[in-house]
């Protein structure tokens, strides 16, 4: 099934903090956009071909505009840095209709939040929810510098004693102090649910220090993926609906492969943490290499990530 895409205007570019832009995307007619909630995300079809997620950064009630963040990563596989450099107010882009894998719990009695970066784009959506429902919460908010820190201003705006639930926590403003992720989670209430965005080894700290918890109260959010993908090649996949058999070979992926036979599958960002690309299993067993899937979905094998996972077994047989 293709993915449902719309085209939005970029209304407004803004200046958020270093490296960090906001795109303000609009109907371009006006009107109403599909409804999205909070920690949901989109996917940009950029015009150089790639596919980039971006997490929705408005109130869930806002049905005007779609606001998204993107941090210039000179390290990263050049979607941002495009989107920077050629995305100007006024074009004309192509996005995926909002999906949502990092979801927040409103019936939670109490919610903590932690980001590192730009971690911080779905945790706002959250709390900007939270405070409508008027439920409780926290946030700790770390980063390396105050000016590379997007949005304090609108945490700020939220209501004058914000400060109440909100910590910031800059690298270059510790003293020798570290950013004690292990005492955060800690001192969270037992039936507290937990979230947390950021740079790899803030999401391993957090999964580590939150091991002990109840998994369905332990939410992460990861933006780059952990371990290399699946390469190795040298077996086959069989496509039970379409009835074809494709040759993955040595440095493709499952996706590579079936984009180059001309198989439409969909997929987006390639690293194996949007769940985009995911596609049953009926027969094999896949390596998993993904972040999308809990550990008890990847030992179940019903589904895959085929932008990044490869086969255990001789032949994957994919409902395709």
């Amino acid at each position: 099934m293709a993915e449902s895409i719309l085209e939005v205007r970029v209304k407004r570019i803004g200046y958020e903090a270093e490296n960090i832009n906001s795109y303000e995307l609009v109907a371009p007619t006006g009107g109403e956009l599909a409804p999205f909630t909070a920690g949901g995300h989109i996917d940009l079809h950029l015009s150089n071909g790639m596919i980039r997620s971006y997490s929705l950064v408005n109130d869930q009630r806002e049905r005007h505009r779609y606001l998204i963040a993107v941090n210039k990563d000179a390290a990263g596989r050049g979607g941002s840095s495009f989107v920077h450099d050629s995305i100007r107010a006024g074009d004309i882009i192509t996005v995926s209709h909002p999906r949502n894998n990092f979801a927040l719990h409103e019936e939670a009695e109490h919610s903590v939040l932690i980001a590192g970066g730009i971690g911080i784009t779905p945790l706002l959506s959250m709390v900007r929810r939270l405070e409508t429902l008027e439920r409780s919460w926290e946030l700790f908010y770390a980063a390396r510098t105050r000016v590379a820190a997007a949005f304090l201003d609108e945490l700020d705006a939220l209501r004058p004693n914000v400060h109440l639930n909100l910590r910031v926590d800059f690298d270059d403003e510790r003293s020798g102090r570290v950013f004690d992720l292990a005492a955060i989670v800690k001192k969270a209430p037992a039936p507290a649910h937990l979230y947390c965005c950021g740079p790899l080894p803030m999401l391993a700290a957090f999964e580590a220090a939150t091991a002990d918890r109840p998994a369905g109260h332990v939410h992460v959010e990861y933006f780059q993926a952990r371990q290399a993908p699946a390469i190795e090649g040298g077996f086959e996949v069989k496509l039970a609906r379409s009835n074809r058999r494709i040759l993955v070979d040595a440095g493709k992926t499952i996706l590579d492969a079936l984009l180059d036979a001309g198989i439409a599958v969909n997929y987006a960002c390639t690293e194996g943490v949007c769940g985009t690309c995911e596609t049953r299993v009926l027969e094999g067993i896949p390596d998993h290499r993904d972040q999308f899937l809990s550990k008890e979905e990847q030992a179940a094998n019903k589904t895959v990530m085929i932008c990044c996972s490869g086969v255990k077994s001789g032949t994957l047989v994919l409902d395709l």
